[in-house]
């Protein structure tokens, strides 16, 4: 695992508490999905959770993110709170968009998260368009645009890009590629390397190992930087995996990945126990505290469920309002 150039113990521990909260937080949404108690589906982002944590810890709360339709990873890893997150989930009134986004559309304007999107690659043009308003203003602000490696085949993607390497834009465009868009490998959707698709436009591309939080991070501190001085944009695969299928209802998996493929990444490539390993071995905390943290987190998501269960819905007269169409 790399060693980043990290100051102190303290940003160890919050990335790890990072991870932790993202991975109950799913686990919850998944129950309550399983018990019929959320309308819709949702899409767990469960064993990706280094990526979110790694690129977010390197950004300030006035940077911007834009997110995916698995996106509660990157809303928790950017600040969010898990009341308003699992409210949202449930159609309440004190959710981040007042119940109407849902899983798909959670926006945490406070915290810099410009809103997750349904549309595969959906998100690209509204990251750029914060980057090129970033430079305008010259607030400083740097965007980070996380889609996965389904996105590579979106003609938008591409478009922004280009624009974004004319204008020299303070952005980060992040691939997730977790090895599957819905139920196709990406070998058998995507050809060539992928990294070589930002190349062409002569922006600096990268490759790093997405449940690696500490070398995620690493290379997100250095982009960031840079971007920030005006060497942007940057392109960025993450290589990671989700655990479970595309959606909550992809149960039966065994027609296009096999157990013994999620049982390895699961087993040796979990990006949570493998930090905590380091977290123990670098003897920055015991597993004693460790286990501590894990029951207090528990405990914080269960505490929100109950809450937002019993929260109240949002008036049938607000209807139409916070709805614009263009």
């Amino acid at each position: 695992m790399t060693i980043p150039n990290i100051s102190n113990s303290e940003t160890y521990l919050r990335m790890y508490r990072q991870m932790v909260r993202i991975r109950n937080f799913e686990d919850n949404a998944n129950k309550l999905y399983l018990t019929a108690k959320m309308p819709g589906l949702t899409h767990m982002y469960s064993g990706q959770e280094a990526v979110a944590v790694g690129l977010c810890e390197a950004l300030e709360k006035t940077d911007h993110i834009t997110s995916t339709h698995r996106g509660h990873g990157h809303c928790v890893a950017k600040g969010a709170d898990f009341q308003q997150m699992f409210c949202e989930l449930l159609g309440k009134e004190e959710g981040y968009c007042r119940g109407k986004g849902g899983s798909m559309h959670i926006a945490d304007q406070e915290n810099g998260n410009l809103g997750a999107n349904a549309i595969v690659g959906g998100s690209a043009g509204i990251a750029t368009g914060a980057a090129l308003s970033a430079k305008r203003l010259a607030t400083g602000a740097v965007t980070v645009c996380f889609f996965g490696d389904g996105a590579l085949g979106q003609g938008l993607l591409y478009e922004v890009m280009n624009m974004a390497a004319l204008w020299s834009l303070p952005i980060i465009y992040a691939c997730e590629n977790n090895l599957y868009g819905e139920y196709t490998h990406v070998s058998e959707m995507a050809a060539g390397q992928l990294k070589t698709r930002a190349s062409a436009f002569g922006i600096d591309s990268f490759e790093v190992d997405g449940q690696d939080v500490l070398a995620v991070n690493d290379l997100a501190q250095d982009l960031v930087v840079r971007a920030r001085r005006g060497e942007g944009p940057f392109f960025v695969v993450l290589n990671t995996y989700r655990y479970h299928g595309h959606h909550v209802g992809d149960i039966n998996r065994a027609y296009y990945r096999s157990k013994e493929e999620e049982d390895e990444w699961k087993t040796n490539r979990d990006p949570i126990k493998n930090f905590a390993h380091w977290l123990i071995d670098k003897k920055i905390i015991d597993q004693q505290d460790l286990t501590e943290i894990q029951k207090d987190i528990a405990a914080e998501a269960e505490a929100a469920v109950i809450y937002a269960l019993a929260a109240r819905y949002p008036s049938e007269r607000e209807v139409g309002d916070h709805v614009y169409k263009i």
